[in-house]
């Protein structure tokens, strides 16, 4: 007869779910590629993405 008491291999199994994740998402936090760049393409003044090299649309005067 089973006791009232959670099963060892169930909580084995969460346990080491668990643990894959936290190691997943430390990698994932270091490793993902190009987060410099794409905080130098945000405009300074406004926030928008700027795309291509020259000035953003809010410096130009265009809205």
């Amino acid at each position: 007869m089973r006791g009232s008491g959670c099963d060892p291999v169930i909580v084995k199994i969460v346990v080491l779910f668990l643990a894959a994740m936290a190691v997943l998402a430390m990698f994932g936090r270091y490793r993902f590629p190009g987060q410099k760049r794409l905080a130098a393409a945000k405009c300074k003044h406004c926030g928008k993405f700027k795309i291509g090299k020259g000035p953003c649309s809010c410096q130009k005067g265009l809205k």
